[in-house]
């Protein structure tokens, strides 16, 4: 029994405690209160602040090789086009050296499970077996349906070869379809047959850009200029947003939650809310591609389930998910939030928001019965440890926990 103890506690599903402390038995909790409380074991000393491990909610480790191209200042459709020549470079010990580097930052700030996009195959069996909690969602991108019914086979070949192998200890296989504007129609619908025949969940981007709506409403826009393939879209839109288009593919639902939703109207936004879809929020991200800014603070008024997410290293500075925490607040309130609970609502969602978009409940809290999925921060935690987190913890974890084994980073 190891016993990590902290100035604060701060379990997420219950209040914060001083002079707190958990108990892990191998790669479990089995105890979280006060260190007076704690049973027999090992103690060691976590720090100021000790909270569940983060949860990135959006990510692509396996592009963590990729940080030139989030420095290279191009623009959203140069930087996108750029994938497919650098990809065409990898080989298998790139994609897998990348992967594990992205595994590496995760863990040095924090992160204990991801909802991890991953389009290689080569990158999966090193984030297979790194220990990392959540989904790993195999990626199908740019497949018109000519070419599906070429490579639809191969995808499930990777597919079934993966559920083939032993259950994940603490992962779960997902599939992407990554976009409106990279699929054909029947092949997004397909995918979507093919994640729910299996029991697999859906982890699509939507409306991270103008562009994107524009396309799909009405063919048109930047997009149409570089979309070269046979998508139906291109032949005059669907007449629809990009959120009501989705849900008409059928890859909204509880089984999936989406990424960026920096585009979305009202109506988009209670849809989501109405067929159960969380969003996955990555501003930092936004930011450097242009994209937009989320509307952080309606998400928060109308209670939508959200999560927090960095995307990949070719858009995000790192792939620290609470540097993202005062970028989020900061665009709330500018967007009229009175700030009240704010900090709280934003911690919730970097944890247990982004456990509950993915459909899990065994990570993202303290609670006895879950995984011993920890993070320690040189945080000061003071009156509020929520604030002091948001406004402190970005680039400040010193410890991680995964699964009961754990890391001290200055060491």
């Amino acid at each position: 029994m190891e016993i990590y103890r902290a100035a604060t506690v701060l379990p997420i599903s219950g209040p914060p405690i001083r002079d707190g402390a958990v108990a892990v038995d191998d790669a479990t909790i089995v105890a979280v209160g006060h260190v007076r409380h704690m049973p027999p074991g090992r103690v060691i000393d976590a720090g100021p602040l000790l909270m569940p491990g983060l949860v990135n909610a959006h990510t692509h480790l396996c592009y963590s090789a990729y940080a030139d191209h989030y420095a290279n200042g191009k623009s959203f459709f140069e930087w996108i086009q750029d994938f497919a020549i650098r990809n065409a470079t990898m080989t298998q010990q790139d994609w897998r050296a990348s992967a594990r580097e992205g595994v590496s930052q995760s863990l040095r700030a924090g992160v204990t499970a991801v909802a991890d996009v991953v389009t290689p195959p080569d990158a999966l069996p090193e984030l297979l077996d790194s220990g990392l909690s959540g989904s790993f969602y195999f990626e199908a991108c740019y497949i018109d349906t000519p070419r599906w019914k070429e490579e639809r086979d191969a995808f499930l070949a990777v597919v079934d070869g993966i559920l083939s192998r032993p259950p994940g200890d603490g992962w779960t296989l997902g599939i992407s379809p990554h976009t409106l504007y990279t699929l054909g129609t029947a092949v997004g619908q397909d995918l979507g047959r093919i994640a729910r025949e299996r029991g697999l969940r859906l982890h699509p981007h939507l409306a991270e850009t103008v562009h994107e709506d524009a396309y799909v409403r009405a063919g048109e826009g930047a997009f149409s200029d570089v979309v070269d393939t046979a998508f139906e879209l291109l032949d005059g839109g669907c007449g629809a947003s990009p959120a009501v288009e989705m849900d008409r593919w059928g890859l909204l639902g509880a089984d999936s939650h989406v990424a960026h939703g920096v585009h979305l109207d009202v109506a988009d936004r209670a849809l989501l809310r109405d067929r159960g879809t969380a969003v996955a929020l990555c501003p930092r991200s936004n930011d450097r591609l242009g994209a937009g800014e989320a509307p952080v603070a309606a998400y928060r008024a109308e209670r939508h389930p959200v999560a927090v997410g960095t995307d990949s290293r070719a858009s995000a500075p790192d792939l620290d998910v609470a540097a993202e925490l005062p970028v989020l607040r900061d665009l709330a309130v500018k967007q009229g939030d009175a700030g009240d609970g704010l900090d709280e609502w934003l911690v919730r969602a970097a944890t247990q928001g982004g456990a509950v978009a993915m459909g899990r409940r065994d990570f993202g809290v303290l609670e006895p019965g879950t995984r011993a999925n920890l993070a320690a921060f040189d945080v000061d935690a003071g009156t509020d440890p929520y604030a002091a987190m948001v406004d402190a913890a970005g680039g400040a974890c010193v410890a991680t926990v995964l699964g009961g084994r754990a890391w001290f980073h200055d060491e």
